[in-house]
Order: structure tokens, then sequence, then C-alpha cells
């Protein structure tokens, strides 16, 4: 059963349509990620579903219970769901105890053992319950505000980008938190977010919006590997684009011969767009010799990220294009060597236009 439906969601902010016919489905228990740049509307449906705003039209139901649209308005305190902002909203006269009994029922609200667990659950020791918010650091705020929103065991959880204020080592270990957390209470859960990695990290449903619309739902490898469109493929990660001649299974370009996919039915032989994401290129020592597949090319750029390292790189003459590939080995060539690439896996074909 899904325990969310969104059907034929539209929204307008004036004359301006933000939300353009949207369908979402989330299955019981599942995690979902609605991922795009600003304005493209994520935070909108969000407040749609919350009940924050009323589509024009469109419906929602949470479970099989229609709580908006065709002459239905349940307000958002009906609606059974935990929501929790980008600033985590705590309020600052509160201690964190009283801040996470304020999602309690009212029989509730005494309860120091259920404080504890719910401080427990979001990784917190009980001793945090008599701070304020004032006294907490950013990702301790944050799971603060998801005890207080799973306090009340709401069947749906909104995610309004609660991670984006915090720094890079403090976002990653409280998104591992609040995960954990939400998996085990079973709790069904809508992410919105601009991070690519965080989406496909996170859930096991991945949206991509764009304008309005959603382009693309699906497992996160799925939306990773085989993206609908170059738009899509470009906004979830690194791509390698580059111009190519298909013929049969294979496409000529400036990387040599590659497979591809879709497989040769799909499309007709012709031109179009190759891509690949930067892992896909090897790169090897071009004074070996011997691999006729290899494509010769000079470093041009390093950027060296700790992890890894992007390399652009200019392939010789006469293929003569810019390309960038992530080298993850421990000495990455320097600015002005010559290497050699070749390709690794399938690409992705995208006919031209007609």
């Amino acid at each position: 059963m899904s325990a969310l439906t969104v059907r034929q969601v539209h929204s307008s902010y004036g004359s301006t349509p933000v939300l353009k016919g949207i369908d979402l489905d989330i299955a019981d228990g599942g995690t979902t990620a609605i991922v795009g740049p600003s304005g493209c509307g994520k935070t909108t449906l969000l407040r749609v579903i919350a009940g924050f705003e009323r589509p024009h039209p469109g419906s929602v139901l949470i479970g099989d219970r229609q709580v908006c649209g065709d002459g239905v308005w349940v307000p958002p305190h009906r609606r059974g769901l935990g929501y929790v902002a980008q600033d985590g909203a705590l309020f600052p006269h509160l201690t964190v105890a009283q801040n996470i009994a304020f999602g309690l029922p009212r029989n509730e609200r005494r309860s120091r053992a259920r404080i504890t667990e719910l401080l427990e659950l979001v990784s917190l020791d009980p001793d945090f319950a008599d701070r304020r918010p004032d006294q907490l650091s950013g990702g301790q705020q944050q799971r603060v505000s998801l005890a207080r929103a799973v306090a009340p065991r709401p069947g749906l959880v909104l995610l309004d980008e609660p991670f984006s204020a915090l720094d890079a080592g403090l976002r990653a270990s409280t998104r591992a938190a609040v995960a954990e957390a939400l998996a085990e209470q079973g709790v069904t859960t809508l992410l919105v977010t601009h991070d690519q990695s965080e989406a496909l990290s996170f859930a096991d449903q991945v949206g991509v919006m764009s304008a309005g619309r959603l382009t693309q739902v699906g497992p996160p490898r799925q939306i990773y590997e085989a993206p609908v469109d170059l738009a899509t493929a470009a906004f979830v990660g690194d791509a390698v684009t580059l111009a190519g001649v298909r013929a049969g299974s294979k496409v000529e370009c400036a990387l040599g011969s590659v497979l591809v996919q879709p497989a040769a039915a799909d499309y007709a032989d012709g031109a179009g767009t190759v891509l690949l994401r930067p892992e896909q290129i090897e790169l090897t020592d071009s004074s070996a010799g011997g691999d006729d597949e290899a494509v010769l090319g000079v470093v041009e750029d390093v950027d060296y990220y700790g992890h890894d390292t992007m390399l652009r790189i200019r392939l010789d003459e006469p293929r003569a294009s810019v390309i960038s590939l992530r080298h993850t080995g421990t000495a990455a060539p320097a600015a002005g060597a010559k290497v050699a690439l070749r390709v690794r896996g399938t690409a992705r074909w995208f006919p031209a236009a007609d």
C-alpha cells in the first residue's frame, strides 16, 4: 500500500505556475528524496502535502485517507504527519525535553521515559533533555527536531532540506543518524534537497524535479546510471558528454569506439550525444603502449579533493576535446603530463533531436 499518493498537483504563486501536474507514490515505510535546483518547486510540493498550501487542482492521500482535493481539505494538524524544517524551528525558550514533549499526545507529555527513548533514538544522550537550543550544535538541534517530529508516531515525516545549514562532516553524520532513526521506527519519509549525493545515499527512491515537473522517479542506481535525458543526467552527478555517431551498439566519439545503451534496436543509427560518468574513464600510462583502444591526451588542470582528484584532459588531435575524469589513486599525474585513456562499461546514448 502507498503511504503517500500525490495526483496531478498544480500550484501557482499569483500568475506564475510552480507545480505542473505532479504525480508521486511512496510505499509504506519507504524513503523518497526529491532533488532539484533552487526554485524548481520542491518545497512547494512539501508544503502542499503538509497542508500549508492548497493545490489548484490536485489531490493528496496519506495512506487511504484523502487530505485534499475534490472539495476535501484536512488542516495540517490533523494530517498525522511530522515536519522538520530547514532551520529546525525549535522553541528557543523551551528545554530539549519540552520541545520534544510538544509533539507528544497530551497524556504522554510528562513521561520522562518517552523523552529518554526519543533522545536515544536520534543518538543523543538523555542528559541533553534539560539543555536549551542555544546550548546545542546545529546537528544536535536537527536531531531534536526529528525527535519532536516522530514523537507522536506519525505515518509520514517530511524533511525540508534539514541538513543544508550544516558543515560537510556534520551533515554526513547527522544524515546517517536521522536515516537510522527513521528506519528503526519504520516511518515513511519524504526528503527534499538540492544535494544530489544526499538524495542518492539517503533514499530508496529518488525523484528529479525540474521547472515544476518530476522528470524521472526511480531507485537511486537507476537515476544515476540510466537517466532519461541529458538534463537529468547532468543534475544527478558529474557527466562527460561528447558528440558521436552511432552504428549499431557502438558510437564513434572523441574517446574512440564506445559501447552504448539503450540497445541498438531502441534508436536508429546516426548523430547524437554520448554520456559517461567521470569514473568510467580509466587513466593509464601513455608510455606503456600496446593498447590499441586507448586515446592519448595531456593533463591541463588538476583539482585535488583528498578522497579523489578531478583531472581536465585535452585529447590529442584530431579529437581535440577536453574532458574531466576522476582519479582515485594516491598519485595523480601533474598538469602537463601525457596520459592514455580508455572507457570502462557502457555509455548512455541520446540521439540528436529531430
